[in-house]
C-alpha cells in the first residue's frame, strides 16, 4: 500500500478492487455452493440437474438423464424445452450464453419463467461454468442443435446452430470441474448420484430419471408412480408399520401446492423430510412448523373428541407425537425464501398457515375414517407421554449443571485433567481388564477412559426411561455431559473425540454396533460432528529380538501380515539368503515369534498405548453419515425387533465376510 509523505499509508480507488464476469465465485466458491470439498463438488451437479427438475415440475420434462464421463466430466440431459437461444435484449448474446456467464440470469424471475423453481438465485448453471475448466452446452429445439463451449466461464468456442438432433427438445449439459478449486477431490460419487436421483424421482411423480456411470457401467432408472408415498413406504421398510395405509393429501393453497405423506411405526424415532420445491430442508423451516402445528392438533382433539385423553391428562406434546413418525412433506410455492444457496431452511411465514390449513383438515377426516388407525397411533402418543413422564427424574439425574465442574460425574470414569475440550478424548472401553491397561497406559492429561461391563442395552427397543435404567448408558451420559432428550445440548460436549476401544472380535464389534446405535439414535449431531471414532488395535505382532533388543511389528489384519511376511522373505531372497521352506512363515521372514491378540485384555498398559492410543502411531476410524436413510434401514435391520430381515441379511453375506478382514 503506498505511503504519503508523512508515512502514512493512503487508502484510495487503487485499493479498491472491482470484480467482474463470474470472477467472484472463482474468489468465493463456498459463498455459492458450501465449501470446495466432497460436497461441494457434489453440489455442482444438483445445480445443473435441478434446472432440468424445475422443467419436470413444470410438466414440460418426463426424462432426466445423469451421466459420470470416463474423462472426469458429468453430462445431465432432459427432454425439455430447451433453454431459449434467442438474442437476449439486454446482453445482446444468445441467452443460452447469458444464462451460462452471467450471474442472477434465468428463468427463476419474474412472470415469463418458472411458477415454481428449486432455484432462487438464478446462479447456478453460471456457478458450475466457473468453478468448472470445461463446459460443453447443446439446446436441441425446432430440429436444430444450439452448441456452445467454455473455459473457468469464458467463451471458448462461439455459439452454432447446426441441422437435426438427436430429440425433439431438450438441453444436454456436460462440465469437468477445476481441480484448482476443489483440490481435495474432482471425482464423482456414483452413491451420492444415485441417491439424489432416487429421491428427485420420488418428489416428481411421473419422472423418469436414469443414471449411467462410465468408468465401471454402473446403470439406474428411477420412476415412483407413488411419488412422496413410494418414499415414505421405502423410509419404512423393515419396521413394523401401525398400518400398512398411509395417510396422503396433496392440495392447492393460493399460489402454493402442499402434499404431504404420513406412517407410523413402532420405533421410538422420528423420520422426517422437508421439501420445499423439490429441495430437501434438513433445517426445517415454516413448512415444518405448520405440519408439526397441525398434526399436534389434530390428533389432541381427536383424542379428547373421542374419549381417549381422559379430562384430567394433559395434552399430548409433540416429542409424544413425533415418537415413531415418518412423514415426508413436499411444497411448491412460486418465491421460496431460503436460507442461503444451499437452501438448508424455508423461510416462507405464509406455508405456515397453508401447510397448517391443509393437515388439520384433512388428517382429521383421515382420523374419523380410520378410527382403527387413530387408536393406534393416539395409543402410542400416549404411552410416549407416560414414558416421558417416568424419564423425567432419571434424566434430570443425568445431567450434569454444567461442563467441567466435576459434579455427577460417574464414580468409573477415569477423567483427564485437561479442562481443553478440544485436546480431550473419551476411550469407550469393553472389560475391566482393557481398562486397566488403558487407565496405566494412557495420557492423563488428555486421555479419559470409561470401562463398560458387558453389552449396553439395545436402544433401537428401547424408549428413553428403560434406557436411563441401564447403568452402563447413564454412565455415559453422565460423562458426555451434553444431557439428553429434550434438554441434549451438544455445546456441554466435554471430550472432541469419543473413541469406541473394543476387542477385534464378534462380541467387540456387536459392542461397538450397540453403542453406534445409541449415538445415532439419541445423539446424531455428535456424530455429524465428527467427535465419534473407532480405535482399531492391533490383531498380530510380529516379535523379532529378545530383551531389550526386541522389536514388534503390528498388523491390523490378515493381509497386512501376509503382505508383511511376503515383504520380508523377499528381501531375504534378494540379499542371497536361504528361505527354509518347512519352517513357519513368520520364521521364513526372520523373526523369532508371532503372536495373535484375541481382545484388548491381551496387551499391558505399554501395548496398548503403542498401538492403540498413543496419537502419533494408532489409527483411528472416524465415524461418518454419509446417507442417513441407508443408515436409519440398517439400524433397523441389524438391530430392530424383525428376526426374519436380519436372519436373511446374515445368510445372504455370511460366506462373503471373513471377521479378520473386517476395516471398520
Amino acid at each position: 500500500m503506498p505511503v504519503d509523505k508523512s508515512g502514512v499509508e493512503q487508502y484510495d480507488s487503487s485499493e479498491i478492487r472491482v470484480l467482474e464476469g463470474l470472477e467472484p465465485v472463482r474468489i468465493r466458491p463456498g459463498m455459492y455452493i458450501g465449501s470446495t470439498g466432497y460436497d461441494g463438488l457434489h453440489h455442482l451437479i444438483k445445480e445443473i440437474a435441478d434446472n432440468s427438475i424445475d422443467e419436470a415440475i413444470a410438466g414440460y420434462a418426463n426424462k432426466i438423464t445423469i451421466t459420470i464421463l470416463n474423462d472426469g466430466g458429468v453430462r445431465v440431459d432432459d427432454n425439455g424445452r430447451g433453454i431459449p437461444v434467442d438474442i437476449h435484449p439486454k446482453t445482446k448474446k444468445s441467452t443460452l450464453e447469458t444464462v451460462l456467464t452471467v450471474l442472477h440470469a434465468g428463468g427463476k424471475f419474474g412472470d415469463g419463467g418458472y411458477k415454481v423453481s428449486s432455484g432462487l438465485h438464478g446462479v447456478g448453471s453460471s456457478v458450475v461454468n466457473a468453478l468448472s475448466t470445461k463446459m460443453i452446452a447443446e439446446v436441441y429445439r425446432e430440429g436444430k442443435t444450439h452448441h456452445i463451449e467454455f473455459e473457468v466461464g469464458k467463451t471458448s468456442k462461439e455459439f452454432e446452430v447446426t441441422k437435426g438432433s438427436p430429440r425433439e427438445s431438450g438441453t444436454s449439459i456436460t462440465f469437468y470441474p477445476d481441480p484448482t478449486i476443489f483440490k481435495e477431490t474432482t471425482t464423482f460419487d456414483y452413491g451420492w448420484v444415485s441417491n439424489y436421483a432416487r429421491h428427485q424421482a420420488y418428489l416428481t411423480k411421473g419422472i423418469l430419471i436414469e443414471v449411467n456411470d462410465e468408468r465401471d457401467g454402473a446403470r439406474e432408472s428411477f420412476y415412483f408412480e407413488g411419488g412422496i408415498k413410494s418414499y415414505v413406504k421405502r423410509l419404512n421398510n423393515g419396521k413394523e408399520v401401525l398400518s400398512d395405509d398411509i395417510f396422503y393429501v396433496e392440495k392447492k393453497v393460493e399460489n402454493s401446492e402442499v402434499e404431504i405423506a404420513v406412517q407410523y411405526n413402532d420405533t421410538f424415532s422420528e423420520i422426517m423430510k422437508p421439501f420445499a420445491n423439490n429441495v430437501l430442508t434438513p433445517d426445517g423451516g415454516m413448512h415444518v412448523v405448520g405440519f408439526r402445528t397441525g398434526l399436534n392438533r389434530t390428533i389432541n382433539d381427536y383424542a379428547r373428541k373421542n374419549g381417549l385423553l381422559k379430562e384430567k391428562e394433559d395434552n399430548l406434546t409433540g416429542d409424544d407425537i413425533k415418537e415413531g413418525l415418518t412423514a415426508v412433506i413436499l411444497v411448491k410455492l412460486p418465491d421460496p425464501q431460503f436460507e442461503g444457496q444451499t437452501k438448508n431452511k424455508l423461510g416462507n411465514p405464509e406455508i405456515r398457515g397453508y401447510v397448517d390449513r391443509v393437515m388439520t383438515e384433512y388428517f382429521g377426516y383421515y382420523l374419523e375414517e380410520n378410527p382403527s388407525i387413530a387408536k393406534k397411533i393416539v395409543n402410542k402418543a400416549t404411552l410416549a407421554a407416560r414414558a416421558r413422564k417416568a424419564a423425567r427424574a432419571a434424566r434430570d439425574n443425568v445431567i450434569r449443571k454444567g461442563a467441567f465442574d466435576g459434579l455427577n460425574l460417574p464414580s468409573k470414569l477415569a477423567d483427564c485433567s485437561s479442562r481443553d475440550r478440544n485436546e480431550c478424548e473419551l476411550f469407550i472401553v469393553e472389560g475391566n481388564s482393557a481398562a486397566g491397561s488403558a487407565k496405566e497406559g494412557r495420557n492423563p492429561k488428555i486421555q479419559a477412559i470409561l470401562p463398560l461391563r458387558g453389552k449396553v442395552l439395545n436402544t433401537e427397543r428401547a424408549r428413553l426411561d428403560k434406557m436411563l435404567a441401564n447403568q452402563e448408558l447413564v454412565s455415559l451420559i453422565k460423562g458426555l455431559g451434553v444431557g439428553i432428550g429434550e434438554q441434549f445440548d451438544i455445546k456441554g460436549l466435554r471430550y472432541d473425540k469419543i473413541v469406541f476401544m473394543t476387542d477385534a472380535d464378534v462380541d467387540g464389534l456387536h459392542i461397538a454396533t450397540l453403542l453406534m446405535t445409541f449415538f445415532f439414535r439419541y445423539m446424531p449431531e455428535v456424530i455429524e460432528q465428527g467427535h465419534v471414532y473407532l480405535a482399531k488395535p492391533p490383531l498380530f505382532g510380529l516379535i523379532k529380538g529378545t530383551g531389550n533388543g526386541r522389536k514388534i511389528d503390528y498388523l491390523y489384519d490378515e493381509k497386512a501380515l501376509e503382505d508383511k511376511l511376503r515383504e520380508k522373505i523377499e528381501e531375504k531372497r534378494k540379499n542371497g539368503s536361504k528361505i527354509d521352506e518347512s519352517q513357519e512363515r513368520f520364521k521364513q521372514a526372520g523373526y523369532t515369534a508371532q503372536q495373535r491378540f484375541k481382545g484388548l485384555g491381551e496387551m499391558d498398559a505399554k501395548q496398548l498405548w503403542e498401538t492403540t492410543m498413543d496419537p502419533e502411531n494408532r489409527v483411528l476410524v472416524q465415524v461418518h453419515i454419509e446417507d442417513a436413510e441407508k443408515a436409519d434401514a440398517v439400524f433397523a435391520k441389524l438391530m430392530g425387533d424383525q428376526v426374519d430381515l436380519r436372519k436373511n441379511f446374515i445368510q445372504a453375506g455370511a460366506s462373503k465376510v471373513n471377521l479378520d478382514d473386517l476395516d471398520f
